[in-house]
């Protein structure tokens, strides 16, 4: 009778993500606080402990970016990283994946790489390169920054879970960023050697013809003189010669070319001190996190001294400099809360706090049950935590969710710190399903179709850069974490 119970609560924590999800946005927390109601009212089960310092961390970081959005501080990282990518159009496959994860890192959120989609596609179409190669690349590695950024809401959640067991944010970001540099050259390296070349895609070629998308000019002779040269079969066997009128510029032959444009970001007035202040920010978490002498200490309940909490810095340090950006910019505070971001940090805190309301509440209920007996497979099989990782975090399409939700089991089961943070960037399994704003505006932005979807929701353009990445971040992970110091 406890087993059959302890199915029905689970079919209600299962229903309320499946819900939550179709419901899209704020609808993933709502639905988990309700099916937290739900295992509180009907099932009797002690409510478990709200993810109070995680929220209050995103609150705070997502209040810091949306301060210097209005102040126009992303606009001056985004026209950084433009004038990078563009400089390198010729190791773009590289350049691209490693920009978009920087700047995830120091920005502590992928929306970031949004703003750089039609930078990337324009360097890579107007050189002539297939866009999907850096495109796909960079949509897979900008989610990568997320488990290697100390403001970033996944981290918030992590931290707060993991301190007990030993391991701060000096410890994390030592194997969290390294490993996540060696997946992003793996994945460069992977998804440089995919697909056709785009002169030879034949979906670029039938747009073109279509007229749908020109050829750049680096493309006009081989793709002349390709179109001069096929044969079209018709109906009764017969072939006919297909041509195409000669492209207005020039190119090889010793005609002219027009020079590849480039593209321009406006930066308002003072982005640059705002993005500054923030970068100072997310600096100064670093240091306090790797000094903890700097940190002022209070007795704990034993007396002992004990440094002021990472949660509690964060926020203090967030908040402060959300406050200098609006001072010093001059920023008007309701313009910071009309911010993209803003909206999006709110959505991704909801989803935080339902979700894993509901899950602490179903585990801390059935830890003898199932927790344990899970928390012994997963001892004896540890892989297996890098899959759950990768597939829930696809399934919820949130990183700080699934690992309030999964994070718990593998401390309870004794798995190290060490091997549970090297495993954490399995997240990455967010780009299972095409159901995010980087993969959905990559191919809206390709004109040329090489980045594309299919009719299997699991098989698209960033299917395997997202495995490519996934088997390398935990490989090095693991490999990192045997040297670092608890």
């Amino acid at each position: 009778m406890n087993i059959f119970i302890v199915i029905l609560e689970a079919v209600v924590v299962i229903g309320a993500i499946v819900l939550g999800v179709r419901t899209g946005g704020i609808g993933l927390g709502l639905w988990g606080v309700v099916g937290t109601a739900i295992l509180v009212f009907v099932f009797r089960l002690p409510p478990g402990s709200p993810p109070i310092d995680a929220f209050f961390i995103i609150i705070a970081v997502i209040t810091a970016s949306s301060a210097m959005q209005a102040a126009g501080g992303i606009d001056y990282l985004v026209s950084i990283a433009s004038k990078i990518i563009q400089r390198n159009p010729k190791r773009l496959t590289y350049v691209a994946p490693l920009v978009a994860f920087v700047f995830t890192v120091l920005s502590g959120t992928s929306n970031i790489f949004i703003a750089l989609i039609p930078v990337i596609y324009e360097t890579s179409y107007r050189n002539g390169q297939r866009p999907e190669k850096a495109l796909a690349a960079s949509t897979v590695t900008s989610g990568l920054g997320i488990t290697a950024s100390p403001v970033s809401a996944a981290m918030a959640a992590y931290l707060v879970l993991i301190e007990p067991s030993g391991y701060g944010l000096p410890q994390v970001l030592l194997i969290t960023i390294p490993a996540a540099i060696v997946a992003c050259i793996a994945t460069s390296f992977v998804q440089q050697r995919i697909g056709k070349e785009l002169a030879d895609d034949p979906v670029f070629q039938e747009r073109v013809a279509e007229g749908r998308v020109q050829v750049p000019a680096v493309l006009e002779s081989k793709m002349a003189a390709t179109s001069a040269g096929a044969k079209a079969t018709t109906a009764d066997g017969t072939t006919t010669a297909v041509t195409v009128d000669e492209p207005p510029t020039r190119g090889r032959s010793g005609r002219r070319r027009e020079p590849v444009p480039v593209v321009e970001h406006t930066v308002p007035p003072g982005g640059r001190t705002a993005a500054m202040i923030f970068i100072v920010g997310t600096l100064l978490v670093v240091v306090l996190g790797l000094f903890p002498s700097l940190r002022p200490a209070f007795p704990d309940e034993e007396g002992n001294l004990v440094p002021l909490g990472m949660s509690t810095v964060i926020e203090m340090v967030m908040f402060t400099a959300a406050l200098v950006i609006i001072l010093v910019r001059r920023v008007k505070p309701t313009l910071v809360v009309e911010q993209p971001l803003l909206r999006a940090g709110y959505v991704a805190a909801v989803a935080l706090f339902g979700i894993a309301w509901m899950a602490d509440t179903f585990i801390s209920a059935n830890e003898e049950t199932i927790i344990k007996p899970l928390g012994e497979l997963i001892k004896s099989y540890p892989l297996l935590l890098a899959v759950a990782l990768f597939l829930v975090c696809g399934l919820t399409t949130s990183q700080s969710a699934t690992t309030n939700t999964l994070i718990p089991i593998a401390i309870t089961a004794g798995l190290a710190p060490g091997v549970i943070t090297a495993m954490w960037p399995s997240l990455i399994g967010v780009w299972l399903f095409p159901a995010n704003g980087g993969q959905i505006a990559s191919v809206e932005t390709d004109l040329t179709g090489s980045t594309k979807l299919t009719q299997v929701p699991i098989w698209h353009s960033f299917t395997i850069p997202m495995l490519v990445s996934w088997v390398s971040v935990v490989v090095a992970g693991l490999l990192i974490q045997l040297v670092v110091p608890a």
